[in-house]
C-alpha cells in the first residue's frame, strides 16, 4: 500500500505538470529510439526520469536471472565516491523495496524510508548515502519482459505522488521496450560476429599448422647442420676456426631459444583459437587453478616480449617481484593478462623507458593475497580512455586497436575473484594494480 497522497494543485499547476510530463515522454521516446546502444539507452532513460519527477538522484537496477540478483547498473546524483561503490553492486532480487517491486510488478511510493521496514538500509550504511524518500517502478517491456527496476530518490521539492508515479511508469515502459529492442539488436549483431569469428578461427588454425611443422623441421635441420659443421671443422687451424666460430656461434646460441619461442607461440595461438571455437559452440573453458609461483608466469611473458621491447629501446624489469610463491592461479589466464598489459605498454613507452612488474603480499579481505603491478614510464593516457578502460566501450590508443586486451585482462582478474585499477596521467606513465586472493574461494 502506498503511503503517498496526491497534493492539492491548482488547475494551472496541473496543466504545467502535464505539459512537462508530455514533453518528457516525447524526449525519452525520441532519445531512446534514436539509439541502439543499450548502455546509452539506460543512462538516457534514467536522466530524463530524474529530471521529470524532480528527484535528486536515481538508480536503474538490471536483473540477472542466472544469479537472481538486481545489479546497480546506473547511479546518478550521488557523489563520485558513492557512485563508485554502488555501480555494479549486486543485491538478491528479493531484497528491499526494489526486490518487492521487481517481483510484484507494482510501483511503489515510499515517503519516509525510516518508517518502511521493507527498505534495504544496508546500502545506505555501506555507502553513507542518506535516502529519505523513494519512487520505485518496474522496468517492464510492452511484451511483458521484466528487465529490472527504476528507482527515484529524494524529491527536491514537495513529495512524490501518484502523478509522478503515472508518468514514471510510462517512461519506464518506454525505456524497457527500447532496452529490449536494443538487446535483440545486440544479440543479432553478436550472432553475425560469432559466425565470422568461427570462420576466421578455422582459417587461423589451418594457417598456423605449417608454422609449427616448419619450425620443428627447421630446428632438426639446424641441429644436424651444426653437428656436420663441428665434424667438418675438426683439424682446421685455430686462426681460421676462431673466425668461423665468430660468424656462426651467435646463431648457434640463439636458434634453439628462437625456435622454442616460435613453436610455443604458435601452439598458444592454436590453443586460443580452439577456445574461441569452443566458446562459439557454447563450451566455455573454466579457470583451472593450481598453486604456482607468480614469478614463473612473469618470466614466461617477459621472455616472449623481450625482443619486441628491446627493438623499441624499452626494458622489461622484473626486479620488483617479491613473495610470489604459493599463489593459486589459472596459469593460462594469468599469462594472457600479463601479456596484454606488457604488450600494450611497449608501444606507449618511449625509447629508454622501463616496464616494471612488481608484486608483494597483502591482506585481501582478511586473507592472504598478492598485489601485482605493471607500471611503465610511458606517455600515460587521457581521462576519457582511463575511465572506459575496463568497460564494453574500452578505447584503444594503438592504431588499429580494438580495446579487447584490457577486457581480457578484466575477465581474467574477475575469474581470480580479484580487482584491478589503473592510475595514469598524460606524460606521467601508467600503473595497473591487481589484487587477488592467494587461495581461491571454494565454490
Amino acid at each position: 500500500m502506498d503511503d503517498a497522497k496526491a497534493g492539492d494543485e491548482s488547475v494551472e499547476e496541473r496543466l504545467r505538470r502535464r505539459e512537462r510530463e508530455l514533453a518528457a515522454i516525447y524526449r525519452i521516446t525520441t532519445a531512446l529510439h534514436a539509439r541502439t546502444n543499450l548502455d546509452e539507452m539506460e543512462r538516457q532513460a534514467l536522466l530524463v526520469a530524474i529530471e521529470t519527477v524532480d528527484a535528486s538522484g536515481g538508480t536503474i537496477y538490471v536483473h540477472d536471472p542466472n544469479k537472481k540478483v538486481l545489479i546497480f547498473k546506473y547511479v546518478v546524483g550521488a557523489t563520485p565516491e558513492i557512485t563508485a561503490k554502488l555501480q555494479g553492486m549486486e543485491i538478491p532480487d528479493t531484497t528491499g523495496v526494489a526486490g518487492e517491486v521487481f517481483h510484484t510488478g507494482v510501483s511503489r511510493i515510499t515517503l519516509e524510508v525510516t518508517k518502511d521496514t521493507s527498505h534495504n538500509r544496508g546500502v545506505d550504511e555501506q555507502t553513507g548515502y542518506v535516502t529519505k524518500n523513494m519512487l520505485t517502478v518496474p522496468l517492464k517491456s510492452m511484451a511483458g519482459s521484466n528487465l529490472g527496476v527504476m528507482q527515484m530518490l529524494n524529491r527536491r521539492y514537495g513529495r512524490f505522488d501518484d502523478a509522478d508515479r503515472n508518468v514514471l511508469e510510462i517512461l519506464s515502459a518506454q525505456a524497457a521496450s527500447a532496452m529490449e529492442t536494443a538487446r535483440l539488436y545486440e544479440e543479432a549483431r553478436r550472432a553475425s560476429v560469432i559466425n565470422l569469428i568461427g570462420d576466421i578461427s578455422h582459417d587461423v588454425k589451418n594457417l598456423l599448422t605449417p608454422v609449427v611443422t616448419g619450425t620443428q623441421t627447421l630446428e632438426m635441420m639446424m641441429d644436424s647442420m651444426y653437428e656436420d659443421l663441428d665434424k667438418a671443422l675438426e683439424g682446421v687451424p685455430a686462426e681460421h676456426l676462431e673466425n668461423i666460430s665468430w660468424a656462426v656461434d651467435g646463431v648457434r646460441g640463439f636458434y634453439q631459444e628462437a625456435m622454442s619461442m616460435t613453436y610455443d607461440g604458435a601452439n598458444d595461438a592454436q590453443e586460443r583459437v580452439r577456445e574461441i571455437a569452443d566458446a562459439i559452440k557454447g563450451i566455455i573453458s573454466v579457470p583451472h587453478f593450481e598453486t604456482t609461483d607468480f614469478r614463473e608466469r612473469a618470466e614466461s611473458v617477459a621472455k616472449v616480449l623481450k625482443l619486441v621491447a628491446e627493438r623499441k629501446g624499452v626494458t622489461i624489469d622484473l626486479s620488483g617481484l617479491h613473495d610470489t610463491e604459493d599463489v593459486e592461479l589459472d596459469r593460462k589466464g594469468m599469462y594472457n593478462a600479463l601479456y596484454n598489459l606488457i604488450n600494450n605498454a611497449i608501444p606507449e613507452t618511449p625509447e629508454g623507458g622501463r616496464i616494471m612488474v612488481r608484486s608483494r603480499r597483502i591482506d585481501f579481505n582478511g586473507e592472504r593475497g598478492l598485489e601485482i603491478q605493471v607500471a611503465d614510464t610511458g606517455r600515460g593516457m587521457p581521462a576519457h580512455v582511463r575511465e572506459r578502460m575496463f568497460s564494453d566501450h574500452a578505447v584503444s590508443t594503438k592504431v588499429g586497436g580494438t580495446g579487447l586486451g584490457t577486457r581480457i585482462v578484466k575477465n581474467v582478474i574477475d575469474s581470480h575473484h580479484g580487482s584491478i585499477r589503473v592510475d595514469s596521467a598524460e606524460g606521467q606513465g601508467t600503473t595497473f594494480t591487481i589484487q587477488i586472493p592467494a587461495c581461491q574461494p571454494k565454490d
